[in-house]
């Protein structure tokens, strides 16, 4: 299996426009790794979409993606959703006669019904697959699983019930990618054993090379986001053979290359953990 962590970002790219931070300043003057876009995930063969942020258009040339055979989605949160209208460049007015590829863009039950709730994304579909003619909205029930080529797709509702987690079977390989909103989550007892672990770095409420406390105890993020203590707890439940943090944001002031730090620092204080890295833009992930 081959993914391509198209975006690394969170809910802010890095650069954050207007922040005139370290972090963000550093992005400006080197580009990748050190900056970061919205998140979204590629797998390569099935040619799988994961989520569109609103650069998705610039990811995707920038990657050379040139077919994208179905999408799927993690939740509606505007950093996952505002680049749905991606699939209206499969169009031209001026294409004739119209052979326009049809992409499928699979729903997990919460999604879907979400769409038709937040930001008009369900009016946005429907104009895409009925006027466009270029999606087709497949509407899963609760726990129904799909495939794409050879890539066989279950989506995982999380804690926080909006959300989907998706195991990613090819073969004998197995990829759990968690896109977001960790809070709250128990890995589900039938899970097969995992090759690649992707999921969120979450926030940092200590600084995990100085111990100080960043994140004051009493702020309420603490009560609605999971934290980096949490994610390492995530790992050593599941006991991937490789684990990849993402949806990375520069709130933190951390950048690419702490960030590198802070993986041999975890690897030489907490080897249990087995190699963690942390996800950059257009990094490849082959299993």
């Amino acid at each position: 299996m081959k993914i391509e962590i198209l975006g690394s970002g969170g809910a802010t790219t890095t650069p954050r426009p207007f922040c005139r931070c370290r972090v963000c300043q550093n992005a400006r003057m080197k580009g990748l790794p050190y900056s970061r876009s919205g998140p979204s995930y590629f797998i390569h063969g099935p040619n799988l979409l994961i989520d569109t942020p609103e650069e998705i258009g610039v990811l995707l040339n920038r990657s050379n993606i040139m077919r994208v055979e179905a999408t799927t989605y993690s939740h509606w949160h505007p950093d996952h959703t505002s680049g749905l209208r991606v699939f209206e460049a499969q169009q031209v007015l001026w294409d004739w006669p119209r052979q326009n590829p049809i992409t499928d863009v699979y729903l997990p039950a919460q999604v879907a019904q979400d769409f038709e709730q937040w930001y008009a994304l369900k009016g946005r579909a429907d104009y895409l697959e009925h006027q466009l003619q270029v999606i087709r909205q497949i509407r899963l029930t609760e726990g129904e699983k799909f495939t794409v080529n050879s890539l066989s797709v279950t989506p995982i509702k999380m804690a926080v019930g909006y959300v989907y987690a998706f195991l990613l079977t090819e073969g004998a390989t197995n990829v759990l990618l968690i896109a977001d909103e960790l809070f709250g989550w128990t890995p589900p007892p039938n899970l097969p054993p995992i090759d690649v672990l992707i999921l969120p770095a979450s926030l940092f409420e200590f600084n995990p090379f100085t111990g100080e406390r960043i994140i004051p105890p009493n702020h309420p993020v603490l009560e609605v986001e999971s934290t980096f203590e949490d994610t390492l707890e995530f790992i050593r439940q599941l006991k991937p053979k490789h684990s990849i943090l993402s949806h990375i944001e520069e709130p933190f002031d951390f950048d690419y290359d702490d960030y590198v730090r802070l993986s041999q620092k975890l690897a030489a204080e907490q080897p249990e953990l087995g190699p963690v890295s942390f996800a950059y833009d257009m990094q490849l992930v082959e299993e």
